[in-house]
Order: structure tokens, then C-alpha cells, then sequence
């Protein structure tokens, strides 16, 4: 079990209406989208604390998956993402990893495999998070120094 929230992206309603419930019986919050541009917006309304990672499909109709990782991760840096696609090219691979995606999946996934996956990128996320409260702490003693 574990408590990360997940924000999952396809426009496949079928398929996010399945995973979203095989992961809500594993024990995640989850949290769905059916396009880029919800998902940016579910994004900007919650926070990037409440969603700690993202499983975004690439191939999406208007914008595609790799456009809207880049705009994620641009507007909220910690927050990890896992590429999922039933259409993964070497080179969509590449690119996701370069724009900041922490793996790619192929579907159909194992759902353990991505529940490994997903805690992994969360404990990722939640490191992140400590170290940058330990620096504004640092921060702030410094301050109080002077």
C-alpha cells in the first residue's frame, strides 16, 4: 500500500476509468485527466504537493504527451513523470527522458511493475522536496546570522 497521489493522463476513457481503479485499490489517490491541458490545469489548481507523480500517455490528440511533460515539469520541477504508450518509438523514449520524465513504459504495463514504478518516482519526489526544505532552512539560519 501507499499513500502517493497520482495524476493519470490518457485520452482513453476506458482505460483511466480501469487503471485509475486498479491503482485505487492498491492504495494511491488518484486523480485523472483526459487530455494535456486538463491535466495542466488539474496540476495548477492542486499543487504540486498533493500530486506526487504523474502516468501521462504520449500519444494524445491536440497536445501530445512530450508537450505537455515539458509544460509540467517547466511550471512544477519535482513533481516525477512516467511515460506510459501503446506507441513508444526509440526516439519518443529519448525525448521524454531529456524533457524530464523519470521512466517509459510500454502498455499494457504489469501493474506491479508501474506500482514499483510509481512508489520509486515518489520516494524520488519526496527527496527532492526534503532537500530543498533543508536549504531554505539553511537559508534561513544564514540569514539570522548576520
Amino acid at each position: 500500500m501507499s499513500d502517493a497521489s497520482i495524476l493519470l493522463v490518457d485520452d482513453e476513457v476506458s482505460f483511466v476509468e480501469t487503471f485509475a481503479k486498479r491503482l485505487g485499490s492498491r492504495g494511491f489517490s488518484v486523480v485523472t485527466a483526459f487530455s494535456g491541458p486538463d491535466a495542466l490545469k488539474v496540476m495548477d489548481e492542486k499543487g504540486p504537493s498533493k500530486i506526487d507523480v504523474v502516468i501521462l500517455d504520449v500519444k494524445m490528440p491536440g497536445m501530445d504527451g512530450l508537450e505537455a511533460l515539458a509544460q509540467m515539469k517547466a511550471r512544477h520541477p519535482t513533481i516525477e513523470v512516467i511515460m506510459l504508450t501503446g506507441h513508444a518509438t526509440v526516439e519518443s523514449a529519448i525525448e521524454g527522458m531529456k524533457r524530464g520524465a523519470y521512466d517509459f513504459m510500454m502498455k499494457p504495463a504489469e501493474i506491479e511493475l508501474v506500482v514499483a514504478k510509481i512508489e520509486a518516482a515518489a520516494g524520488k519526489k519526496r527527496q527532492h522536496e526534503v532537500k530543498i526544505l533543508e536549504a531554505q532552512a539553511h537559508m534561513i539560519v544564514l540569514r539570522r546570522g548576520d
